[in-house]
């Protein structure tokens, strides 16, 4: 498994990226966010990858930052989200956006990424709000990649392990703890954040880590 990749921009394309790694070419699809970030043609670049194998092709997809790419994974995993329809969604809201849409039931958010109906919509609001939390929590970790050095290597090392997080429901701290984290790495200053947290959880104590971070948000938004 290709986990990453470091190289030189040969061209980018509408939807991909063509990696020169030593000589040899890479075609990476990355979101619209993603390209729009990359240097151009000849400068270095590293990039998380997934790499989807299918009987008659594979295709390599590039994210500048791990959570970025447990993101793309994790919506792959919604009945009706190809690779390509998860790139679009990224694309669309950014993985902070993604995040939030999530979190507050936003199927209108979702189903405004070019080829995403209502109906895959609502299944990915339905199916990821429990497991949304852990990637939350990871924020930027490994921070954009765009930036490489030039040692020009290829990484096939395994990706590495997301970091240890609290299950949602396992106890009331871990459920504040989680949530928590991924309102800070959503934006939201710690001292904000944590009262939000609270105040929601003094209101409902039995709410998990998924619950909390959308009463929380509710409470973060704009009056008015």
């Amino acid at each position: 498994m290709i986990g990453k990749i470091t190289g030189r921009v040969d061209y980018r394309g509408t939807d991909h990226v063509l990696v020169d790694v030593q000589g040899v070419g890479y075609m990476v699809y990355c979101s619209d966010r993603t390209l729009s970030g990359l240097p151009a043609r000849g400068g270095v670049i590293a990039l998380y990858t997934d790499l989807l194998v299918r009987e008659d092709n594979l295709q390599l997809f590039g994210f500048t930052t791990l959570a970025d790419k447990e993101w793309h994974k994790l919506l792959t995993t919604v009945q009706g989200v190809g690779a390509k329809a998860a790139l679009a969604i990224a694309s669309t809201l950014g993985t902070d956006g993604v995040s939030r849409a999530i979190a507050l039931g936003d199927v209108a958010a979702i189903k405004s990424a070019q080829g995403v109906g209502p109906k895959i919509a609502q299944r990915v609001i339905t199916e990821l709000k429990d497991k949304a939390p852990k990637i939350m929590a990871m924020g930027g970790e490994g921070a954009a990649l765009v930036e490489a050095d030039e040692s020009m290597v290829i990484d096939v090392q395994t990706p590495i392990d997301m970091p240890p997080i609290s299950p949602v429901l396992k106890s009331e701290a871990g459920a504040q703890a989680d949530a928590l984290s991924a309102l800070i790495n959503l934006g939201y200053g710690h001292g904000d954040a944590a009262t939000a947290v609270a105040k929601a959880s003094g209101e409902m104590p039995d709410l998990g880590a998924t619950g909390l971070i959308k009463a929380a948000l509710k409470l973060l938004a704009p009056k008015g």
